[in-house]
């Protein structure tokens, strides 16, 4: 289904448990009040995935994120929450720990060492669980293509994004650890568009799903700008979003979770991005 840009369609990238800097950028841009209710009015929300991990409290990310996908309808808003390859890790690590306690698998451990955090996963009921198992892996509103990752094995997925995101839930739904394994292994992959040739394979990925222009996380932005051939990196590598591959993709991983500071919520208009909202007040 294709759907055209809501009068404000605001993106945030990758949040690794930075619950704390979140509710600071929902608040700065209007999207929340200080007790962190949908305050956004028509606007939609979407979350490029990566909810957990890494940073402190993974499990209030994603009971705010669903508290807000549950009250944005009311005001006429919208929350889409995405799948970000740290959930596919997560949730490999919690379907299997019971029958392989002794991880023969390597599911806990490829998680462990991902930045998992243990308290997460005593946090989270068996509905949080389902709720991650149920998130797509892309959607478009209008020109906008939105994805977690810099990646191009979404294309091997289904040949359109209804068929994509069906793939998504049947390969998380079931027991066959070779599936999960296979999926997590590809997830891992990145920077496919910030090399040579790398415009072309955003358009062939383009070319199945729709839209213009991929906007995706996944990638912190420093590594990003050091892949790209030629480019100047900008002033605040954490700050602002990055526009590349001929205009085909932007970059939005902040890395909320890694400093301080750090991290923004973007604002999409229907041709370009629109409005940066970061952690830092402005010049006097």
């Amino acid at each position: 289904m294709t759907e055209t840009p809501a009068r404000a369609l605001w993106v945030m990238g990758d949040v690794h448990g930075a619950l704390a800097p979140l509710r600071r950028l929902l608040e700065r841009a209007g999207l929340t009040d200080a007790a962190g209710r949908w305050t956004g009015g028509d606007a939609e929300l979407v979350f490029l995935g990566d909810y957990l991990d890494r940073g402190p409290d993974g499990a209030g990310v994603v009971r705010l994120v669903r508290a807000l996908e549950a009250q944005a309808p009311a005001r006429g808003g919208r929350v889409t929450a995405l799948l970000g390859n740290h959930e596919v890790m997560f949730l490999a690590a919690a379907r299997f720990r019971d029958g392989d306690p002794r991880d023969r698998l390597g599911f806990w451990l490829h998680w462990e060492g991902n930045g998992g955090q243990a308290h997460d996963l005593a946090a989270l009921t068996p509905d949080d669980l389902a709720w991650l198992a149920a998130r797509p892996a892309l959607t478009r509103r209008g020109r906008w293509l939105l994805l977690h990752a810099d990646a191009d094995f979404y294309a091997a997925l289904g040949p359109d994004l209804e068929a994509a995101n069906a793939e998504v839930r049947r390969r998380l739904s079931g027991l066959d650890p070779a599936v999960w394994a296979a999926f997590s292994n590809a997830f891992v992959e990145r920077l496919k568009f910030a090399s040579p040739g790398g415009e072309a394979r955003a358009a062939a990925l383009l070319a199945p799903f729709g839209g213009e222009c991929l906007v995706h996380g996944h990638t912190p932005l420093p590594l990003l700008w050091e892949a790209l051939p030629g480019d100047e990196p900008a002033p605040d590598l954490w700050n602002a979003p990055v526009l590349y591959a001929g205009g085909r993709c932007v970059g939005v991983d902040g890395a909320l979770a890694y400093r301080p500071g750090a991290g923004f919520l973007l604002r999409l208009g229907e041709g370009a991005p629109a409005e940066v909202v970061t952690l830092q007040d402005p010049p006097a």
